[in-house]
């Protein structure tokens, strides 16, 4: 017999009918299936493959029916979860952030390389979001002096929220400036951003990512405005032998070099991520 309060659908069967649903949008339908059911039931993925006959309460499928839907308009996973996991933090994403990448992993590798000798060291993220870049690096280097930077009240507050959730809250200074106009630290040993980089023409900005905010994906000029300014200003905010490293769309390394060649930034050199593309570029100060 069942009680009343559960359906007569398993969670097995409930995975294979969203997973049938979210194939014509998700690249991964199965994996986003049992996010967003074991999300629902407060379980973790383990609880479906052990418990697949068990049924979930009708509260519950309607909860994961309704995720099913909206997923099916290709509303990101993270924004339905609330939640993403970025380098070993989880992250709190809202549609006031972009939902943090694993690409940009690779800019938060190079920066603990960069500032791995130096004892204290000054660090500067510009357009935070999240928090995920500069969180990533206070929960590495304890030591570090890091401001992290937002035009946007709101992802602010998303980043706020991040560092009290992974007791970061000492760690990281945030402050709202649209890039360095409320700066006023002038001898940092490293310039992280992950900048707006998507041209406003560019068809991608129709597809799933249309659901985040798009001042924080597409800048004019090609999508190259964000990062001039933020190269045009480092070196009035960067020590002597300080880095600037920003990432960049996989087609602008050759635009980002010569602009560092043109604000007299020697030898910029650029780092390719996991699929081969050049992502990160970097820089010093000499």
């Amino acid at each position: 017999m069942q009680h009343s309060n559960s359906t007569s659908i398993s969670l097995s069967q409930a995975l294979k009918k969203a997973c049938f649903e979210l194939e014509k949008t998700s690249d991964s339908p199965a994996l986003d299936a049992e996010l967003l059911l074991a999300h629902c039931l407060n379980k973790n993925q383990t609880y479906l493959h052990t418990w697949p006959e068990k049924h979930p309460s009708e509260e519950q499928l309607d909860c994961f029916n309704l995720f099913i839907e909206k997923r099916k308009t290709d509303y990101p996973v993270a924004y339905l979860l609330g939640h993403k996991p970025f380098w070993t933090l989880d992250l709190i994403v809202t549609e006031d952030v972009l939902i943090p990448r694993p690409e940009t992993e690779l800019l938060v590798e190079v920066a603990l390389d960069k500032i791995k000798h130096i004892n204290k060291p000054k660090i500067l993220d510009l357009g935070t979001g999240s928090g995920a870049i500069a969180l990533a690096l206070a929960s590495e280097r304890s030591d570090a002096v890091i401001t992290a930077s937002d035009a946007s009240e709101k992802a602010l507050a998303v980043a706020h929220q991040n560092a009290k959730k992974h007791d970061l809250i000492n760690n990281v200074e945030f402050v709202q400036s649209d890039w360095y106009e409320k700066i006023t630290t002038t001898d940092f040993d490293l310039i992280v951003s992950n900048p707006p980089y998507i041209d406003p023409q560019d068809p991608h900005l129709k597809t799933t990512i249309r659901f985040e905010p798009l001042h924080a994906l597409a800048a004019s000029n090609q999508g190259l405005a964000d990062i001039e300014i933020l190269i045009q200003d480092a070196k009035s905010h960067l020590k002597k032998d300080g880095f600037l490293i920003i990432e960049h769309g996989f087609d602008q390394a050759e635009c980002v070099i010569k602009l560092m060649g043109d604000y007299q930034f020697s030898n910029p050199k650029n780092m390719a991520d996991l699929n081969h593309n050049p992502r990160i570029t970097f820089t010093m100060n000499e």
